[in-house]
């Protein structure tokens, strides 16, 4: 009973990765793959989520499966498919890979298949509200610049690690936002994350939270920098604001 018990809180990735159905995005350059999620109730509105470093890590499955779980359609792009991969580990070296195929990514050409994918999910017969972002380290700020570029009715980028090279973009994402950074980012310097703040909160529709103690990546307990009070503290902020600006059966 124990075990079942467990398996019901944190399922496999593999049982994670079944109860999503594989998709093909087309983006001016080809079939985008990713992987589409749909509520119990069949139907609702649609959020993209925005990968980590890591790709479509089992910590990106789980946070889609969980969006799903609160009523809404989840599509998760694979951005990295250009360079040929889905996921990178996130042990053995992994962060050094997935840095390194950050650094080869095209940048412009993702936040159009961001966009690509926005339109594609918008289009869905099950989606039956607006669409919105959230996206986890490189995808939050990918999930920002796609908002700048993009019409979307909502964002929740958490540490967005590019943000400090998108600031010039700030005054073009007027859709309510929520960001989340950690007082003891090891990757983004307070210094950075002072900028951030400025540049995003000039408009009177973004929300901004800090967590003392946490680093980055603070959500993903996969990985050494968890910090379960924050990730507990952001992910019911992130589920409460989802449902004030894209609510599940309005």
């Amino acid at each position: 009973m124990r075990d079942a018990m467990a398996l019901a809180r944190d399922p496999p990735s593999g049982i994670l990765a079944s109860m999503s159905e594989r998709v093909l995005v087309p983006t001016d350059s080809g079939d985008m793959p990713a992987r589409l999620w749909l509520p119990d109730s069949g139907a609702g509105p649609g959020i993209v989520l925005c990968q980590e470093i890591f790709g479509i890590s089992p910590y990106i499955l789980r946070r889609a499966a969980d969006l799903a779980a609160l009523g809404y359609v989840v599509l998760a792009p694979e951005f990295f498919w250009r360079l040929g991969v889905s996921a990178v580990p996130e042990q053995d070296g992994g962060l050094e890979r997935g840095m390194a195929l950050a650094g080869q990514l095209d940048w412009p050409l993702a936040v159009r298949d961001g966009a690509a994918a926005v339109r594609w999910l918008d289009e869905r017969t099950e989606v039956t509200g607006p669409v919105g972002l959230v996206g986890f380290c490189f995808g939050g700020g990918l999930a920002f610049n796609i908002a700048a570029t993009q019409p979307v009715e909502v964002l929740v980028s958490y540490y967005g690690s590019a943000l400090p090279m998108l600031l010039e973009l700030a005054p073009s994402v007027t859709v309510p936002s929520l960001h989340h950074f950690g007082r003891a980012d090891s990757f983004i310097d307070r210094e950075a994350v002072a900028r951030i703040r400025a540049a995003v909160t000039a408009s009177a529709a973004t929300v901004f939270h800090e967590y003392d103690g946490a680093d980055h990546a603070f959500d993903n307990p996969d990985l050494p920098w968890h910090h379960p009070d924050a990730s507990a503290l952001a992910w019911e902020r992130t589920v409460d604001f989802l449902g004030e600006h894209l609510p599940v059966g309005s």
